[in-house]
């Protein structure tokens, strides 16, 4: 990954562009980039956060293993998305897996860079707590429509939630997504996945391509009920 691909990546996301020049120069020059396999851990449960992780390409889930073997996914993390900052806020260890789905770059702002920003910028901290009220927000709406939409709501409303404004303000009209990943994301099968992606498609809310949705109507697939 060239330091232009880095440069591009750190131009996108939103939370430099209130920093200083100076805080900006500090923060890209403490950027890492990890690259990671399908299926590959990129942040294993009980390990101490060392970094907040943002997601060049790819696509991440954020999940927890039952001691039954069953996976419980919280959210998905789609490019230009950053996940990890509540665990950088405490000192405690990260109560979840973070797992790449597919072939993942991912970049990391080092716990130090982090903690040097929260002390020094306003704009940084106001961000944050944005950042920290949407991911709540997020959370509640998944509990809520979990418990009370049809599996074809679900699929909508989760697919929606890939394209928020805050935590994935980069997210453009095709979304690198398959069936199994939107299953992970609303906790409903595959094949329920399938009838409820064609569902959509033919009320002219998606259009679906191998790997990908082309997503239409972005308003009333956040409507779906």
């Amino acid at each position: 990954m060239s330091t232009r691909d880095l440069n591009l990546f750190f131009e996108r996301c939103v939370w430099p562009r209130s920093l200083t020049q100076a805080e900006q120069a500090t923060a890209f020059d403490a950027l890492y980039v990890r690259k990671h396999e399908a299926h590959a851990y990129v942040c294993q449960r009980n390990e101490i956060a060392d970094s907040w992780v943002g997601v060049m390409e790819g696509f991440l889930r954020v999940q927890d293993t039952t001691a039954d073997g069953k996976v419980i996914m919280f959210t998905g993390v789609a490019p230009g998305g950053w996940i990890g900052e509540g665990s950088l806020l405490k000192p405690e260890h990260r109560k979840y897996e973070i797992i790449a789905t597919r072939p993942t770059v991912t970049v990391h702002l080092p716990r130090k860079t982090f903690g040097w920003l929260l002390e020094r910028s306003i704009p940084f901290n106001h961000f944050m707590m944005s950042h920290l009220n949407e991911r709540l927000g997020q959370f509640i709406a998944m509990v809520k429509f979990d418990r009370m939409l049809e599996p074809t709501a679900r699929v909508a409303r989760g697919i929606s939630s890939l394209f928020h404004p805050v935590l994935y303000p980069n997210t453009d009209a095709t979304l690198s997504i398959n069936q199994e990943e939107i299953g992970w994301l609303v906790g409903v099968s595959r094949s329920r996945v399938n009838t409820a992606l064609n569902e959509l498609e033919t009320a002219g809310l998606i259009q679906r391509g191998y790997g990908f949705i082309v997503v239409l109507d972005r308003q009333r697939l956040a409507r779906c009920s």
